[in-house]
């Protein structure tokens, strides 16, 4: 991957664009030829102007992604155990609001971010394979892994749009076989972190920016795009698509989803999830897809 740098962090609406412009650069430099497979089933006809957005703490992976991953960097001596407890903490509130604190996210995933200064790219990688594999891989939601299965039968991309750092988002995009990731961008330069941000967080309206722009980069008509998240911060992407669908929502974000009509689905508990609307996957499966050429993709530099 090309470094990226001269670009520091901040909280105002142009860094949250910087963010989203430059997770969306990034992703789509880092889309790779799929390798050859073994004779199968043919694959669907690619749909190439749908695509399906996936949040990732609580949407995807139960808990904080970062969390899972700082545990796992706590048992490697890179954290303490006493900074691990200040994550989990965290991590607790979170799970017993059911909400995200803009504030708290931004000001936790800065510092989460801080100790990779002087470290290698290509390290924090191998690490976050490491820690998939060992503790996330665990945490996926079913339910909502079966809806990325879904767009991606209907021959869709399936992206995750995270505030996680790019490296660790890209590697749980990759072990589930999904398109990519749009994730937090740290700053590099010959291939070492120097332990800032490029932009911004991605978070709250950072996301809705990086969606747009990676819809641009990909031809994507975004009105025919499904958009899944469980945070009311999230709703600037959500409102962004033509179909939005709350995944183990917040108190916030059921009441707007019951409002606006929006399709709800709970993993959390046994009960079945409610069903408002109808995912764009569904009603647009395979429409459209043999209308046109296949997306070009680029290897990773």
């Amino acid at each position: 991957m090309s470094d990226i740098g001269g670009l520091g962090v901040g909280t105002d609406g142009r860094s949250q664009q910087v963010a989203g412009e430059v997770s969306a650069a990034v992703a789509a430099e880092g889309l790779v030829e799929p390798a050859d497979e073994l004779p199968g089933p043919p694959p669907p006809p690619p749909d190439l102007t749908a695509a399906a957005f996936f949040d990732v703490d609580n949407t995807l992976v139960h808990g904080s992604s970062l969390v899972h991953f700082a545990r796992g960097l706590a048992a490697r001596e890179y954290f303490t155990y006493k900074d691990l407890a200040r994550f989990a903490l965290a991590q607790a509130k979170f799970q017993l609001t059911g909400r995200e604190n803009s504030d708290d996210v931004a000001a936790g995933r800065s510092k989460a971010l801080a100790f990779i200064e002087g470290r290698s790219t290509a390290e924090l990688v191998a690490l976050g394979e490491e820690i998939y594999d060992e503790i996330i891989a665990d945490k996926i939601w079913p339910g909502t892994r079966a809806l990325a299965q879904m767009h991606l039968d209907a021959g869709q991309q399936v992206w995750l749009v995270t505030a996680t750092p790019y490296e660790l988002a890209d590697t749980i995009a990759r072990r589930l076989g999904l398109t990519g990731a749009l994730g937090t961008v740290a700053e590099s330069v010959d291939g070492v972190f120097t332990g800032r941000l490029v932009g911004d967080i991605l978070h709250g309206t950072g996301k809705a920016h990086a969606v747009r722009s990676l819809a641009i980069r990909e031809g994507l008509n975004l009105r025919r795009c499904t958009a899944y998240s469980d945070s009311f911060n999230d709703v600037p992407m959500l409102s962004l698509v033509g179909t939005a669908v709350a995944i183990n929502p917040d108190a916030d974000l059921r009441d707007l989803a019951r409002e606006r009509g929006w399709e709800i689905r709970d993993f959390r508990t046994a009960r079945k999830a409610a069903r408002i609307g109808v995912p764009s996957a569904l009603a647009l499966g395979a429409v459209g897809g043999a209308l046109a050429a296949a997306v070009s993709r680029r290897d990773r530099k």
